[in-house]
């Protein structure tokens, strides 16, 4: 059985990121995934993959890998490229595009 550790992106419809710094272990599915023939559901007899584990740190996740004998594959995050701005430069004299209404 092969896990993922990895800290998740940011929810594209919050501002916050308090879920961004701690670390998830979450299982790669077993088998694939069936249409259930009479309501058209989608579902899995997998139900590890339902399972995701929160540490705080990479290497608390990847101790608990190690200890239960899980292979595991750690996917660092990219750094962030956070441009300064400020709502003045909406309205500079140097713009590329003039602001008007």
């Amino acid at each position: 059985m092969t896990v993922r550790i990895h800290q998740p992106a940011k929810n594209a419809m919050q501002s916050g990121r308090a879920t961004t710094r701690r670390w998830l272990v979450e299982f790669e599915p077993a088998a694939p995934r069936q249409v259930e023939p009479l309501m058209g559901w989608t579902s899995s007899a997998d139900t590890r993959q339902q399972l995701r584990l929160w540490f705080e740190t990479k290497e608390e996740a990847i101790a608990y890998c190690e200890r239960e004998g899980l292979m595991y594959q750690v996917e660092e995050a990219r750094p962030r490229s956070v441009r300064p701005k400020a709502y003045a430069d909406n309205f500079a004299a140097g713009r590329p595009f003039p602001w008007t209404h």
